[in-house]
């Protein structure tokens, strides 16, 4: 699936929704990190009269309200209280678990008044799962190395107060250790090889898996059976969760 037909999608059409709900109507400068195609940028240029938007790679976006800059948000170089508003959407599943605490303080530095941040909700990231193929290492789904719920928003944002919670999709994508296990001793044959991201540990492309042996087959099918033991019992969830943060002591 391409960028431009995932936008298209219902789901995620649904999401966009969602977040430009809990985004304030009006201002005078955004911050979009992890802009990618501008797609959020764009939107936020219909609200705010200047928007930055900011990725690794510099964005390549033609909008006369937006610029774009190449930049970490480890390390934003902006000035305290610089935005109105910070939207981090789709980004900090995908941030190193030993930097998130960081990049959460940098967009609470930068930000003047309100923060709308976008991750996906209790997500089992072992679903999915895959194995890379030049490295042989496991790789979580879609590159999702950082997981959440309200609470662990909450301790990532010390310096806001929720204003605003909502909840998109439904998920019912979940496993169990020993199924997981035995999806890793067959290789993942299952896993979300049609990704763009590469190997979070050695930085190449994903491979497809090759043709499963007999071995394999017999531990994929242990596997489907050990999930199906226990997935009776486990409740949907969310999709997504999106809140809506304002800053402590903000005016």
């Amino acid at each position: 699936m391409t960028l431009a037909d995932y936008r298209a999608s219902a789901n995620e059409l649904k999401r966009t929704q969602d977040l430009l709900d809990l985004i304030p109507t009006m201002g005078s400068t955004a911050l979009d990190i992890g802009a990618r195609d501008g797609h959020f940028s764009i939107l936020l240029a219909e609200r705010f009269s200047d928007v930055i938007a900011l990725d690794l790679t510099l964005p390549n976006i033609i909008h006369p309200k937006i610029r774009c800059i190449q930049g970490n948000a480890a390390n934003l170089k902006f000035a305290d209280n610089s935005f109105d508003i910070v939207l981090c959407a789709e980004v900090l599943e995908h941030i190193p678990p030993n930097i998130l605490e960081n990049v959460c303080s940098e967009m609470e530095r930068v930000c003047r008044k309100h923060l709308v941040i976008g991750v996906p909700y209790r997500q089992d990231i072992r679903v999915g799962r895959t194995t890379c193929y030049t490295c042989m290492e496991k790789n979580p789904p879609w590159s999702h190395v950082n997981t959440f719920d309200e609470k662990r928003l909450d301790l990532l944002f010390p310096n806001c107060k929720t204003s605003q919670t909502s909840f998109v999709g439904i998920n019912r994508d979940r496993t169990n250790a020993l199924s997981a296990a035995l999806m890793d001793m067959a290789g993942n044959p299952y896993g979300t090889y049609s990704q763009e991201e590469p190997c979070i540990h050695c930085g190449k492309p994903l491979k497809p898996p090759p043709d499963r042996d007999i071995k394999q087959k017999i531990l994929t099918r242990l596997a489907f059976w050990s999930r199906q033991a226990t997935s009776a019992f486990e409740q949907p969830t969310a999709n997504w969760i999106h809140r809506l943060l304002i800053k402590t002591g903000a005016g």
